[in-house]
């Protein structure tokens, strides 16, 4: 019952603040998003203050600065219209990045036609992948050219929406909210409210030094977006800890340094880990871990975390799906992967050796094709005849490529399957999204997406990821 009306609460929070927002701008001839009734009068294209305690819109359009830390005070919301790009100035020394911490809430309502831009210097071109650099520290993806959004507890409402988060990953100097660790990589984004409501949907990361997400409370939606380049040596592009639920579905993960998706109940919340993680697309990740063995590819399920984890298509990560002995294996069900490797160590991993993933029937390719009579869990086997086969067929990224590392390609790619993908209709729809996130265009989820028919974020019928 406190959870429910925690939640009832940071929803009407969020709610009232954007009405102050509006009130304010009606109030104001010349155009100013207003900083709550204070009277501040703000014409866009503007250096904005080191912290906001009342409400703040920054209008659509602009051009905002960021050329200190700034902190949105609790009981306060940033609203970003669409169209908006908020640039953080660059600063030099390890420990002198900018950081955008939240006490209060965050909005950030871009459009498909008009997403909003969080970026420092040269934005990174639309939907162009990009090879990693021989050298991690010539590479802006990873030189956490500022620090990114570090939400505290009181963080009530976090609301990304058609949105470029960028160059994020800097050292965060002292510990401006709970839960980080001084003169260490900052995530590209940190939420921990554990009746707080987070929800990232059709937007882009590119581009940490660790973790692009991390969750270590909340409840849930993350759909539909596009990650690349999450971590340089370590991290994973989402990861969920103790007292997360909802729903991961949808995006696309290219080049993460582990994997895409870690699912953990690590922490000590008391409410377990729960997450749907389902039709996402995740290509060559896992080849920039550098520290602990066995870790490195797709989506790792571990500490005593539940998961439904269907529909999803793996595409030459160095470690296919990994469920770990101590995860919840009672409550944990999985199936319907359609994995893809083009060489026998790739193969070699569809299933991690060492662990309990449990091959399933209704996975690509069958595993009774391949898997030796008699096959105990985590064991080794030969995949050396699945080498370049079962390829999922897509609109515009070549199969077999020459290095799933993919160290040497440059190009605009669309993972749109072509008819004839044997993923095409191999998904399971029958079970439902957690939806736990209410849907509002402004305070909620503009659009929570049921289990697709099709393995992978994009499916034949027209719906799924649109970027």
């Amino acid at each position: 019952m406190q959870a429910r009306r925690m939640q009832v609460w940071a929803i009407a929070a969020g709610m009232l603040a954007l009405a102050a927002c509006s009130k304010s701008n009606n109030n104001n001839n010349n155009g100013g998003g207003g900083n709550g009734g204070g009277g501040n009068t703000n014409t866009g294209d503007s250096t904005l203050p080191a912290s906001i305690s009342a409400n703040r819109t920054l209008l659509s359009g602009k051009t905002y600065i960021m050329d200190s830390d700034l902190v949105v005070q609790k009981g306060a919301t940033l609203y970003i219209q669409s169209g908006v790009t908020l640039h953080v100035n660059e600063v030099t020394g390890l420990n002198a990045k900018h950081n955008l911490i939240v006490k209060g809430s965050f909005v950030s309502l871009g459009t498909q036609a008009a997403p909003v831009w969080i970026t420092t210097g040269t934005k990174h071109t639309d939907n162009t992948f990009s090879s990693v650099t021989s050298s991690l520290t010539t590479d802006s993806a990873f030189m956490g050219l500022w620090c990114g959004i570090n939400c505290d507890t009181t963080c009530a409402l976090f609301i990304m929406k058609w949105t470029h988060l960028e160059f994020c990953g800097g050292n965060l100097t002292g510990t401006p909210v709970n839960g980080v660790t001084a003169s260490t990589a900052s995530w590209a984004i940190l939420y921990q409210n554990i009746n707080g409501i987070f929800d990232l949907e059709d937007s882009w990361i590119y581009g940490s030094t660790d973790d692009a997400v991390r969750i270590t409370y909340g409840k849930i939606n993350c759909m539909r977006n596009t990650f690349e380049k999450c971590g340089s040596n370590t991290g994973e592009a989402f990861n969920v800890k103790s007292g997360t639920r909802g729903d991961i579905a949808y995006n696309v993960v290219v080049g993460a340094a582990t994997n895409a998706f870690k699912i953990s109940d690590a922490g000590t919340t008391g409410t377990q880990c729960n997450v749907n993680c389902y039709n996402n697309t995740i290509v060559d990740c896992g080849y920039r871990q550098s520290s602990t063995s066995g870790h490195g590819g797709s989506i790792n399920l571990e500490k005593g975390a539940q998961a439904r984890i269907f529909n999803n298509l793996i595409v030459n990560c160095k470690i296919g799906l990994r469920i770990v002995s101590t995860a919840d294996l009672v409550n944990a069900t999985y199936g319907n992967t359609e994995f893809y490797g083009d060489s026998t160590n790739v193969c070699d991993n569809f299933y991690s050796v060492g662990d309990k993933t449990q091959p399933e029937t209704s996975d690509i390719p069958d595993y009774t094709t391949y898997l030796p009579g008699g096959y105990v869990l985590g064991a080794a086997y030969d995949g050396s005849s699945l080498d370049g086969k079962n390829s999922p067929n897509f609109k515009n990224f070549t199969l077999p490529c020459a290095a799933p590392v993919a160290t040497n390609w440059a190009n605009t790619f669309d993972f749109h399957l072509n008819s004839g993908s044997p993923a095409i209709g191999k998904g399971t729809t029958a079970f439902a999204a957690q939806a736990l996130v209410p849907q509002d265009a402004t305070t909620g989820a503009s659009e929570i997406d049921a289990p697709g028919a099709d393995i992978g974020a994009y499916q034949s019928s027209g719906n799924g990821n649109k970027h």
